[in-house]
């Protein structure tokens, strides 16, 4: 069985992220979303049971997708999935000298690949944390939030 792992604070899970998520999916038998557990702090964070139960909601059709929290570095929860790739997004160049690091790391570690998925142009501006700015000035966020059920 071939089993990826998406993994993020998800804080909060955007159309960015389900794109990544809806086009990873056909790669794998399984997609694991590992979702960071409550030991990282960010602000306006929703708790972990909070952002996992909003995802598993919107993949709750999908059983091919699960979600669970994850604690620590995201080779050691690629290994108890038994998963043999981390799927990450990249929506510049900034973020894909920061993930070729990681990935480069995570080989190191583990022999685990990354596989890494180009936003899409439409979404490569949105992020967790330019949605939470927005909501923090009251902005509806909606249109930067997946609604569909797949």
């Amino acid at each position: 069985m071939r089993t990826g792992i998406f993994v993020g604070s998800f804080n909060p899970f955007t159309i960015g992220h389900d794109s990544i998520v809806t086009r990873a999916l056909p790669l794998f038998d399984r997609l694991v979303i590992g979702v960071v557990g409550d030991q990282v702090h960010k602000p306006d964070m929703s708790s972990a049971e909070e952002r996992i139960k909003a995802i598993a909601d919107l993949y709750r059709d999908e059983p091919r997708i699960e979600v669970k929290p994850y604690y620590g570095l995201a080779v050691d929860f690629a290994r108890a999935e038994n998963a043999h790739f981390i799927v990450k997004g990249v929506r510049s160049v900034k973020d894909f000298e920061y993930e070729r690091e990681q990935a480069d790391i995570n080989r190191q570690l583990s022999g685990i690949e990354t596989i890494l998925l180009y936003s899409e142009p439409q979404f490569s501006s949105i992020s967790s944390t330019m949605v939470r700015e927005l909501q923090h000035f009251g902005v509806d966020v909606s249109q930067y939030l997946p609604h569909k059920n797949h």
